[in-house]
């Protein structure tokens, strides 16, 4: 009789994270249990077997089992965008929505202890910070007077959406310097490349950040990221394609550009659910698609991404349609838009050539004069501290700043971030973004472009009306 399947965890507070690993790499040589195999490890014998086979041999895979949940404080939000930028991780990070920072909640560079321009980056920053506090409470004022409750809505709930509603607007003063707490779940595969990016990063706290972590981690698993140090090949490959110019290029017309599209999307799509179903060439799998009339092709993606949903996820097949984008967005957008990592993402350095965005709330809440202050002031810090420290010169720039970002993403991914962040609930930045990426693609291939949320029935161009005195 065949034996019976198990299905069972591997106990984290009974085996290290280093004997977990081990014990699901030596199942492939091994007709033991996966509990056998585990309680005959010891933390040496595992070592052991992760210096042969990963180290070793470049087994790299094997550290994918160790999972690691670290847990970052007081770090900068120009840390955290280093940190996060690893794509095979989970994170949460402290949120510009639901909390409010404190005066002295900024970062102060190493770099700059004893600098003579300290004082005026201190200045600066505490400039932004006691703007955001005076902003905050005249937004939230605004906001009492104009956000009516809703009905069936008690006040506590519309006291938690009047403070979302302010933050929101008040977030654009917020500088990089900002501190935030961050939880970041990761193999330790994906950890070594972490490490190795920080260590390799212009940055001393990044830098200091990434020692932390290696060295908290080797705590659990002593072996597994032991040798990641800095890559000086990254620092050798910026050197190489650095550039003193910096475009300062930008209106109102050129902030989203669709750079480049597969034409021929929707036959990649069908047809590749031709060849996964059909067990037939990808060659037959094209001719079939070139045979279907307009209405047949159309019934057929009807089919595809009708029941597409929260708890219904695509078919991979629509993944093999892509879309790159060149986007200028504030810096506060730009943060969400990070954390959609099942893509490619190039941004520019943090900087103020392309200008500020102003909320309209800002406008409305009488306090425009001294956000203009606050922004000029916080351009001037830059440009004195980039003379000498052009890496450290971001800290002081705030979330209003525009900045370019270069993305790639196939339609399965891009559908997920695109209608996740055009929902009522999103924040107005992005929601603006999405919808014009939206309506970007829709032009260039409407029988996709249905099928993107309608949950709302904003535009781009009325969002951008709504919530923004210069965007």
């Amino acid at each position: 009789m065949a034996p019976e399947r198990q299905v069972y965890l591997l106990d984290p507070r009974r085996y290290t994270p280093e004997v977990i690993a081990v014990a699901f790499a030596k199942t492939s040589r091994s007709p033991e249990t996966f509990r056998q195999i585990a309680d005959e490890l010891t933390d040496e014998k595992s070592a052991q077997f992760h210096e042969k086979w990963v180290v070793g041999y470049g087994h790299s895979s094997v550290a994918e089992h160790a999972v690691l949940h670290i847990a970052a404080e007081n770090i900068s939000r120009l840390a955290v965008e280093c940190l996060e930028s690893n794509r095979l991780a989970s994170y949460t990070e402290k949120s510009t929505r639901y909390q409010k920072w404190d005066p002295e909640n900024f970062y102060i560079p190493e770099e700059l202890q004893g600098h003579k321009l300290l004082d005026e980056y201190l200045e600066t920053c505490r400039l932004l910070f006691s703007t955001y506090a005076a902003a905050m409470e005249k937004v939230s004022a605004l906001a009492e007077r104009e956000e009516p409750g809703k009905e069936g809505e008690s006040e506590a709930l519309r006291q938690n959406r009047i403070r979302a509603r302010s933050a929101d607007v008040c977030r654009f003063l917020l500088p990089a310097a900002a501190l935030a707490n961050v939880g970041m779940t990761i193999n330790a595969r994906a950890l070594e490349h972490a490490v190795t990016k920080m260590l390799s990063h212009p940055l001393a706290e990044v830098q200091a950040l990434g020692n932390e972590i290696k060295a908290v981690a080797q705590g659990e698993v002593p072996t597994l990221v032991k040798y990641a140090d800095a890559d000086p090949a990254q620092k050798e490959l910026e050197q190489v394609f650095a550039t003193d110019s910096a475009s300062d290029e930008f209106s109102s017309k050129n902030w989203c550009t669709l750079v480049r599209y597969d034409p021929d999307a929707e036959e990649m799509i069908l047809a590749a659910e031709f060849y996964r179903s059909g067990n037939i060439p990808w060659a037959e799998a094209g001719q079939k698609v070139k045979a279907l009339s307009g209405s047949e092709r159309e019934k057929l993606l009807e089919r595809i991404f009708e029941q597409h949903g929260r708890r219904n996820s695509l078919p991979r097949e629509v993944e093999y349609a892509r879309y790159t984008f060149e986007l200028v967005l504030d810096q506060g957008a730009y943060f969400e838009l990070k954390r959609h990592r099942m893509m490619t993402q190039t941004a520019q350095p943090l900087g103020t050539s392309l200008g500020f965005s102003i909320p309209r709330w800002i406008s409305l809440a009488g306090i425009e004069n001294e956000y203009r202050g606050a922004m000029q002031k916080a351009a001037q810090t830059f440009a004195n501290i980039q003379a000498d420290l052009p890496h450290v010169a971001s800290y002081g720039v705030p979330n209003a700043f525009r900045r370019r970002v270069l993305l790639e993403f196939n339609l399965r991914s891009g559908m997920h971030m695109l209608n996740l962040r055009s929902a009522p609930n999103a924040h107005f930045s992005m929601r603006r973004a999405a919808r014009r990426m939206m309506e970007e693609i829709t032009k260039v291939q409407p029988g996709l472009g249905r099928y993107f949320s309608s949950e709302c029935d904003e535009s781009w161009r009325s969002i951008e009306s709504a919530y923004f005195t210069e965007a």
